[in-house]
């Protein structure tokens, strides 16, 4: 049975009296399993009122008889964990957990199971607004299983029963970016609300997000939650994220941070943004001259708060921090564990000086096939690392972020709606 056929149907009683049209339906929210319809939302007089889904004794082509005539007229109102699916799936977007995009609802299945009438799948449709011809227009149908989406429903109490979104809490950091910038401003605070509840992944997202994106979000929080918030970012986007905000918040923001946190993010926005400097992660790895092979291992593995692509590298230093050179992790795995970390360094490697232009370290690595670059001063100190997703954020034409995602393989897609079978 499809919602499109059953919008303005009239509600009829067995003896023939029609007492009014069908507005919504009223679904229950349940974890795991298919939303199970609750009742008819329904204009009467000019009135909305509710009736339970066990007064309806059947739905029919062209409209839905009822067991009695009897309506209660008190005014509708939802209670928590209700969805009502005209006003909050038709005509909305959802986000589409397989290929973690927002899609549109464009008409919804329903089946009856032994357990009641069931939302069992959406036919979903890329449309750019919210505008719908007509309900009953014919249309191509896409069905897809209900389970596969995640809705976003701005009714604040239902939101607190659909949270955390699990699923999507699965998806990259710039995955979940891509859904907030590409949502309206209700469903990305929605989206970004969810993951409140997990910091670190709140952090992540908010590095990946458009800055402007960034600081409109920002705009919505204290001081205290936004210090909360770059106090968890890598110190390169955190710097990113600092220097965005009003001058007026930047110190009140700064002065919440720990020392050394502020510190790193004070010394990045000395650079300038299409510099070397002001692209590089002042978090990397070194290795005192001296150790063994095993040793620079061993020191990789400690180094677990590293980011992965910062810990492809190790750079070999002497006491007073000037760079003697460096050594790859495939080199480390290819050389003996017993030998001497200084027998395999690499002591003719590539680096840059802070001031360089960020698209000279492009063309840079390019020519070298390097992963990464570091940064060192005028006297050989090291200050920072470049690595090649740094190079790329730094590089890639605004145009080509909103072009359309390039098709995703197979594995990524699902069947049509799936049955629910007798159990919903």
């Amino acid at each position: 049975m499809h919602m499109s056929k059953l919008i303005g149907s009239p509600l009829v009683t067995q003896g023939g009296e029609t007492i009014g049209k069908l507005d919504d339906l009223l679904f229950r929210l349940r974890e795991g399993e298919y939303p199970l319809l609750q009742g008819l939302v329904v204009r009467v007089g000019g009135r909305q009122v509710f009736m339970p889904i066990a007064r309806v004794l059947e739905f029919q082509a062209d409209r839905i008889l009822l067991t009695k005539a009897k309506v209660d007229l008190r005014g509708f109102e939802r209670r928590s964990g209700e969805v009502l699916l005209r006003e909050d799936i038709l005509g909305h977007r959802l986000i589409d957990v397989d290929d973690a995009e927002l899609v549109w609802a464009w008409d919804v299945d329903l089946e009856e199971t032994a357990d009641g009438w069931v939302l069992c799948s959406l036919d979903t449709r890329r449309r750019p607004a919210r505008l719908f011809a007509s309900f009953r227009k014919p249309s191509v149908r896409n069905g897809k299983d209900w389970k596969a989406f995640e809705p976003l429903i701005g009714h604040s109490a239902t939101e607190l029963v659909r949270r955390p979104f699990r699923r999507v809490r699965r998806f990259k950091p710039a995955q979940i970016a891509d859904l907030v910038e590409d949502a309206s401003r209700s469903e990305g605070e929605e989206i970004m609300e969810a993951l409140h509840e997990y910091p670190e992944l709140e952090a992540d997202v908010f590095g990946e997000l458009d800055p402007d994106v960034a600081t409109r979000l920002f705009g919505d929080k204290s001081d205290e939650e936004v210090a909360a918030v770059i106090e968890l970012m890598r110190s390169d986007d955190a710097a990113d994220a600092v220097a965005e905000l009003p001058q007026e918040r930047r110190v009140k923001i700064l002065d919440l941070l720990t020392p050394n946190h502020k510190a790193k993010i004070m010394n990045l926005m000395a650079f300038n943004a299409s510099s070397a400097g002001g692209i590089m992660s002042v978090d990397y790895l070194t290795c005192p001259v001296g150790l063994s092979v095993q040793e620079a291992i061993d020191a990789i593995r400690q180094a677990g708060s590293l980011q992965v692509e910062v810990s492809l590298t190790v750079h070999v230093v002497d006491d007073d921090g000037h760079v003697l050179g460096v050594a790859s992790v495939v080199d480390l795995l290819r050389a003996d564990p017993s030998a001497s970390l200084d027998s395999i360094l690499d002591r003719e490697f590539i680096d840059v000086l802070p001031t360089a232009d960020v698209v000279d370290v492009a063309v840079l690595m390019a020519d070298f096939n390097l992963l990464s670059v570091p940064v060192l001063n005028d006297g050989g100190t090291m200050l920072g690392v470049i690595t090649v997703d740094d190079i790329l954020e730094a590089t890639i034409p605004d145009e080509w972020r909103r072009r359309e995602p390039a098709p995703r393989s197979e594995r990524h897609e699902t069947s049509g709606s799936q049955s629910t079978g007798s159990g919903g």
